[in-house]
């Protein structure tokens, strides 16, 4: 099964800035894959983990912060991460200008519902807590992080 999702006829979460490529139904269930642009200085996620899913962070363009476990690294454009399952991880733009990734998520659950949740609550139309409540379904559970509180 090919899936195949023309960029003008991805889903811009604007508020976000994610753009929504492929989610699990897309690719008989295989992974899910979206887009991000990061303003300088925006964080991407707090501290979580994906107790199920592997994540892959491949840098188009900028800087990007990047916790995994307690450990910060700096990815510049065209460097790939992998963070395995139940790693602790956050991510944020560094540098002054926009940052440009690609995310990759296998043996994910659904992740679309996840990101227009997240939308509605960068809108303030949901609560954080609301967001908080999907853990077990969207597979997106926080974490502390005294190494990413301390950055």
């Amino acid at each position: 099964m090919s899936f195949l999702i023309r960029s003008n006829d991805a889903e811009v979460l604007s508020a976000s800035g994610v753009t929504l490529l492929a989610d699990v139904p897309d690719t008989g269930g295989h992974l899910t894959s979206h887009r991000s642009i990061f303003q300088p200085g925006k964080e991407g996620a707090p501290p979580h983990l994906h107790q199920e899913a592997a994540e892959l962070f491949y840098v188009m363009s900028g800087r990007l912060r990047v916790l995994t476990g307690e450990t910060l690294t700096e990815l510049n454009q065209g460097d790939f991460l992998l963070v395995p399952p139940n790693t602790p991880h956050a991510f944020e733009a560094a540098g002054d200008a926009p940052t440009e990734v690609l995310f990759v998520l296998t043996q994910a659950k659904p992740r679309f519902g996840y990101y227009r949740l997240l939308e509605s609550a960068y809108r303030g139309e949901t609560s954080w807590d609301q967001v908080a409540q999907t853990s077990d379904l969207y597979d997106n559970h926080y974490v502390e992080s005294p190494t990413w509180q301390h950055r």
